[in-house]
C-alpha cells in the first residue's frame, strides 16, 4: 500500500489535480475499491509514521525564519513547458525621461531586465505575505510593502540571498480601503501611508550604510482625513510636496520642512494614484473626472481644470511625451485609452481597446513614449478567479499618438491576470506576468517578455505553480544587474539571466 500511495504522490506532483481525479474514478470500480480498502487495512501502523513525519515537517518549516526557503510549488511540473521562445536582443528606444527630483534616482523605465538567457528563476517563501509593492534604494536594496492577516509591514529585502533584513511593522486599523501607497524619495526614504490615515517618512539605512528601517518623520491627516474614510493615493511633486488623496475625494498636500497641510475637497471618490509633472501640475483621476490641480502660494491645491469621461477609469494617470496625459474609460460597454493634453485639459483622441463587453483593467498603465501599453483584468477579481487552470481575459495592447489621432498599434492574446507591465526603455521590452490556461487544471505562472515595438511574446519562463505564485496586482519590478522581482501571494520571485 505504501507503494500505492508513493506512486500517486509522485504523479500527482508530476501531473496536477488531473491524477486526483483519475485516481477517485477508478476508486468507482467495484473490486478495485476493495483492493484499496484491504491494504489500507494492513497499513494502518505505516500511515501513522508517515502521518507523523509529516506533522514534525511542518512544524520544522514553520520554525523556519521567512526568506529561508523557497515558495513551495504546487503540484503540475510535468505540466506546460517551463520555457518557450528565445532570447530577446536588447532595442534601445530613445526616449527623453523627465525624472522627479524628489524621487529616488533612478526612474523604472530606464531599469534593464533579463533578456531570456537561460533565465534562473528563484523564490523567497515570506508564509501567506503579499509583497504588494517594490522599491529599490540606490544601494540596491528592496523595500517590500507587504501585508497578511496580521496588518501591513515594511520590509527591506538582502537582493542577493532575497532574506529580510530587518521589518517594521505599520498600523493596523479598521479601514473601508487599504492599498498599497507607499514610493521611495530621494533621500531613500519610504514615504507610506498607513491605515490609521498617517503618512510616514522611514529610513532605509543607517549613517554606516547599514539596512535600516526607522521613522524620520509622521504626518498625520486624521484631524483632515474623517473615519471610515482612507488614504488610496500618494505622490511628490517637482517642488517637494507630499500631494496625497482619500477614497472620498479629499486632496491635500504637505510641506515635509513644516508639517503644514492644506487639502481640497473634489467631491468625487478617488480610486487611483496620482501623476506629478515638471510643470508643478498634478493630475488625479476620480470616478468620474480626469482634474488637473496645483498648488497655490500657501500650498492649498487649486484646480486647473476639469475633464469629464465616460464609464469609470481603472488606472491611475500616466504621463506621456509631448505633454499629453493618458487613462482609461468605459463607453458603450468598450473599454478605451483616453489622450488629454495636460495644458488645457481638452480630450485630443480615444482609442477603443479589446472587443465590447470583453475589457477592463485595475493595472497601471505603461508609458512608452507618445504611446501607452494597457493590460485586459477582465474577469479577474481576485486570486480564486485563476483557480486550478482558468486564466481570466486574454489581451495586451498598445495604443499611440499619431498625427493628432490615436491608433493602436498592436494587441497580443497575453493573459496577465490582475497585474499590468512594466516597461524597460534600454531593452525595448515589456514585462508581464502571465498565466497559461490549461486542461489538466495545473495553474502555472510565468514571467514574459514583448517586445514594445510589435507586442511580440519574446520569451516566457515558468516561475511557480498554484495559487500562491499569483501576483493579484503586484507589477514587475526591474532591479540591478537585469533583475526582475514581482511579489505574490508568498514571497518574492526573481528572475535573471544565467551568467
Amino acid at each position: 500500500m505504501v507503494w500505492l500511495v508513493g506512486a500517486l504522490v509522485l504523479l500527482w506532483i508530476a501531473w496536477g489535480p488531473l491524477v486526483l481525479v483519475v485516481a477517485a474514478a477508478a476508486l468507482c470500480v467495484p473490486r478495485l475499491r476493495w483492493w484499496v480498502q484491504d491494504r489500507a487495512r494492513v497499513s494502518r501502523r505505516v500511515a501513522g509514521g508517515v502521518t507523523g513525519s509529516l506533522v514534525v515537517l511542518v512544524a520544522v518549516v514553520l520554525a523556519v525564519p521567512d526568506g529561508w526557503l523557497p515558495i513551495p510549488p504546487a503540484p503540475g511540473a510535468w505540466v506546460g513547458p517551463s520555457y518557450v521562445g528565445r532570447p530577446a536582443m536588447a532595442r534601445h528606444y530613445a526616449v527623453a525621461v523627465a525624472q522627479n527630483p524628489h524621487l529616488a534616482a533612478l526612474p523604472p523605465e530606464v531599469r534593464t531586465g533579463p533578456l531570456g538567457l537561460q533565465p534562473e528563476v528563484e523564490t523567497s517563501w515570506f508564509g501567506l505575505q503579499r509583497c504588494g509593492r517594490l522599491e529599490l534604494t540606490s544601494t540596491d536594496r528592496l523595500v517590500a510593502l507587504c501585508s497578511d492577516r496580521s496588518g501591513p509591514s515594511l520590509r527591506l529585502v538582502d537582493p542577493d540571498t532575497m532574506r529580510p533584513e530587518t521589518t517594521q511593522d505599520l498600523p493596523d486599523a479598521t479601514a473601508s480601503c487599504t492599498g498599497d501607497v507607499v514610493y521611495l524619495d530621494d533621500a531613500d526614504r519610504a514615504v507610506v501611508a498607513t491605515t490609521d490615515r498617517r503618512v510616514l517618512a522611514v529610513r532605509t539605512g543607517s549613517a554606516e550604510g547599514d539596512a535600516e528601517l526607522a521613522t524620520d518623520a509622521t504626518w498625520d491627516l486624521r484631524p483632515y482625513v474623517p473615519y471610515g474614510d482612507c488614504l488610496v493615493a500618494l505622490a511628490p511633486d517637482w517642488a517637494g510636496r507630499i500631494w496625497w488623496a482619500s477614497r472620498q475625494g479629499l486632496v491635500g498636500t504637505i510641506a515635509p520642512d513644516s508639517g503644514e497641510v492644506r487639502v481640497v475637497d473634489l467631491g468625487e471618490e478617488v480610486r487611483r494614484g496620482l501623476a506629478a509633472d515638471e510643470a508643478g501640475g498634478v493630475y488625479v483621476v476620480t470616478d468620474t473626472a480626469l482634474h488637473h490641480l496645483a498648488a497655490g502660494p500657501d500650498g492649498t491645491p487649486q484646480p486647473a481644470w476639469r475633464t469629464a469621461y465616460d464609464g469609470t477609469s481603472g488606472s491611475a494617470p500616466v504621463l506621456l511625451d509631448g505633454g499629453v496625459v493618458a487613462i482609461t474609460d468605459s463607453a458603450d460597454s468598450r473599454m478605451g485609452v483616453l489622450l488629454v493634453a495636460r495644458d488645457s485639459g481638452q480630450v485630443i483622441c480615444r482609442q477603443p481597446v479589446f472587443g465590447k463587453d470583453e475589457g477592463a483593467t485595475e493595472s497601471t498603465l505603461a508609458a512608452v513614449g507618445t504611446g501607452v501599453v494597457v493590460t485586459n483584468n477582465h474577469d479577474y477579481s481576485s486570486p480564486r478567479s485563476t483557480l486550478l487552470g482558468f486564466t481570466s481575459s486574454h489581451g495586451i495592447a498598445r495604443v499611440d499618438l499619431v498625427d493628432g489621432a490615436c491608433a493602436e498599434r498592436w494587441s497580443s492574446d497575453v493573459v496577465s491576470p490582475g497585474s499590468g507591465v512594466t516597461a524597460s526603455r534600454p531593452d525595448g521590452l515589456l514585462y508581464a506576468w502571465t498565466k497559461r490556461p490549461s486542461l489538466a487544471g495545473v495553474s502555472a505562472w510565468y514571467l514574459t517578455a514583448l517586445d514594445a515595438e510589435t507586442g511580440r511574446s519574446m520569451w516566457s519562463v515558468r516561475a511557480g505553480t498554484g495559487l500562491l505564485a499569483g501576483s493579484d496586482g503586484s507589477q514587475v519590478t526591474l532591479g540591478p544587474a537585469g533583475t526582475a522581482w514581482i511579489g505574490t501571494l508568498a514571497g518574492l520571485v526573481r528572475v535573471r539571466d544565467r551568467e
